[in-house]
């Protein structure tokens, strides 16, 4: 049986398109079992389906995996060309991805992913402004210092790209500019053909949270 990824909104979720993406990119073949956050029936499911009340949650087998990072580390213990090959490269590559994972709670907050949206607004506070910068410091960084190889991160994409992905897609958003490698980087990841299959299922989708819809005019 392929294994099952259990995921929240495909508009929303950016938790849920970073769990998603490592194993599209990992030639995994799965099911998807999709919740609708913020919902009563959705509450129900995320306390009967996962073990930390979140999503991402990947089933496969008797083997359940409920967090993002740990699911990209499992993809890429079955592709581990999901890390840069080089030692150093691939420290600083599980370095970036970590740091986003445990960090920009003000970016995060303030400007959620929304993948349906654009031309939307947002007061940047300064907090926000700093998770900004430093995200643009590491991606100018790691193109400059890694990128020879392809246009991602690290050349050729690797989970670090996850982890930056929804970053990417609320920089769309909200737009976001700034120097033009950032830019580049933007248009690498919305051009890419899973986060296309990503944005046109997001497109489908009819439900709305409401507190996720900020910077409307």
């Amino acid at each position: 049986m392929k294994p099952t990824l259990v995921l929240g909104n495909k508009n929303y979720s950016s938790w849920s398109l970073r769990g998603w993406l490592v194993l599209r990119k990992a030639g995994i073949a799965f099911e998807e079992y999709p919740i609708a956050l913020s919902t009563p029936e959705g509450d129900h499911q995320l306390a009967d389906e996962t073990p930390a009340g979140l999503v991402p949650v990947l089933i496969d087998g008797e083997i359940t995996v409920w967090e993002s990072l740990a699911i990209a580390e499992y993809a890429a213990e079955q592709n581990p060309t999901l890390w840069p090959e080089d030692r150093g490269v691939r420290a600083t590559a599980r370095s970036v991805a970590a740091e986003m994972h445990a960090g920009f709670g003000a970016l995060r907050h303030a400007l959620p992913m929304n993948c349906r949206a654009r031309g939307r607004s947002v007061a940047l506070d300064d907090a926000v402004q700093r998770d900004i910068d430093r995200v643009q410091r590491i991606w100018c960084d790691c193109r400059t210092r890694h990128g020879g190889g392809g246009p991602w991160l690290f050349g050729t994409f690797s989970v670090a790209d996850a982890m930056y992905a929804p970053v990417a897609s609320r920089f769309a958003t909200y737009g976001i500019d700034g120097p033009a490698v950032v830019r580049d980087y933007v248009k690498t990841v919305l051009g890419d053909p899973d986060i296309a299959a990503w944005y046109a299922a997001a497109a489908e989708e009819s439900s709305v949270i409401e507190e996720e819809e900020v910077g409307q005019a």
